[in-house]
């Protein structure tokens, strides 16, 4: 019998959608899930809707155990899995606001930016608080994390705590299964390489039966209807040449070339026919919206009709490669660099391929990104290091040359504009960041 921790339950996508995965495998159809949550009511719902996928899927043997106690979920677990948000949509409301005010327009804000940044000096400390509990309780966990934004957050826990922890993001696999429908390829057959940072990892390598996919992908992009549908991807792609992970709006808010104007907000980041081209406030305004409908959100999942067959994500297969039927797996995971990619800095949080096996996570060698990707990603990487070493020592000094360098902050504010707008962030997330000096 396994026991599996759910931290942040409430998170409907990811919990259901990873118990479905477990209860695929044999090995886990007795496990115990235990749910943790603060909020009761939220606690309540996904224990409901939990209960109704373990009895439609006739796994009498698996239990889940609702709580709200972090010691109790974590005593003696064998996987957790982290979905937490430290922080209501009021103080994430204020980091995506406060900027505008300044001229800079966020899409996302939960990945990098001075938002992303933000929130990442938000969550450090508390992905840290699991992490020293699951040294006492679970000390032999594997601790699998969704929460964004990725890289730090990984960085910071993969720098500072001896646990087995690893990130997990579906955008890898959704990027590919995106351009084999495009090129109309079998998803199975298409092979490739995946590296750099988290959101910002390009494929250096993707070829069908031997043929490299990019020329046809470059043909096909003079097709109105494909480029529009993710513009600041494939005019990435165009300029630079290989192929970015995540969507057009994240990508938009990573560099300097898309979102410093509004003519080029306009032009780039509006009219996208996929899920997120760009919008201001995307993320932040659908939540809202969600926060005003919890209860009937979660009735509606309670009748949902489910799908019980194995989703593309991650988690359950890494678990079982782990402490299951013991099948080794290769997923792109966020993990320290240590030379995987020798031009990128050797601390650095990357995103890269990753074996699981019953031995542990074994990163492999990636190899050098191509110079002038090299060039964006690196000033990622460097800055989120700056990041997690300003959360440590609670600088603000840090935090303020973190922001002076983003490059969509920078291409917008001068050095001064970055300070006050800093410090009214800062304002705003007293509770949370306390005595930053």
């Amino acid at each position: 019998m396994s026991k599996f921790a759910f931290i942040g339950a409430g998170s409907l996508q990811f919990t259901t959608k990873t118990l479905i995965d477990l209860l695929n495998f044999p090995a886990f159809e007795d496990s115990e899930i235990y749910l943790m949550d603060i909020n009761a009511t939220n606690l309540d719902w996904i224990s409901k809707i939990c209960n109704r996928i373990v009895h439609d899927m006739n796994k009498p043997k698996c239990k889940i155990v609702p709580t709200m106690s972090r010691k109790d979920a974590l005593m003696g677990a064998d996987g957790v899995l982290c979905t937490v948000f430290n922080g209501d949509v009021d103080i994430w409301r204020y980091e995506i606001e406060i900027p505008k005010k300044y001229g800079v327009n966020i899409n996302i804000g939960d990945t990098r930016s001075i938002s992303g940044i933000f929130r990442a000096l938000r969550n450090i400390p508390l992905m840290l608080d699991i992490c020293n509990d699951i040294e006492k309780y679970c000390p032999n966990a594997v601790f699998l994390n969704y929460t964004n934004p990725m890289s730090m957050l990984c960085g910071a826990m993969q720098k500072h705590s001896n646990v087995q922890v690893t990130g997990l993001c579906h955008s890898v696999q959704h990027t590919v299964q995106m351009l084999a429908e495009w090129l109309n390829v079998p998803l199975n057959e298409v092979n490739y390489k995946c590296m750099g940072v988290n959101h910002q990892a390009f494929y250096t390598e993707l070829s069908y039966k031997g043929e490299n996919l990019y020329p046809r992908l470059r043909k096909l992009l003079e097709n109105e209807e494909y480029y529009n549908k993710e513009i600041v991807r494939n005019e990435m792609f165009l300029k630079l040449g290989y192929y970015v992970t995540e969507s057009s709006g994240h990508n938009s808010e990573y560099n300097q070339w898309f979102r410093k104007r509004p003519d080029l907000i306009e032009k780039y980041c509006t009219h996208g026919t996929n899920w997120n081209p760009g919008e201001y406030a995307y993320s932040l305004n659908k939540r809202m919206t969600r926060k005003q409908n919890v209860e009937q959100q979660y009735k509606e999942w309670l009748d949902k009709e489910f799908d019980f067959n194995k989703s593309e994500e991650y988690a359950a297969n890494i678990f079982n490669s782990r402490f299951g039927d013991g099948l080794p797996m290769i997923f792109n995971g966020n993990v320290q660099n240590c030379g995987s990619i020798p031009n990128l800095p050797y601390d650095a949080c990357v995103e890269v391929p990753v074996v699981s096996d019953r031995m542990g996570f074994k990163t492999t060698i990636a190899g050098n990104l191509p110079d002038h990707l090299a060039i964006l990603v690196n000033t990622t990487a460097r800055l989120e290091n700056l990041v997690i070493e300003a959360s440590r020592k609670k600088s603000k000094e840090l935090v303020y040359y973190a922001c002076y360098m983003d490059p969509l902050t920078s291409a917008v504010c001068s050095m001064e504009e970055i300070r006050n707008m800093c410090d009214e962030i800062f304002e705003k997330n007293v509770d949370y960041l306390g005595d930053y000096k």
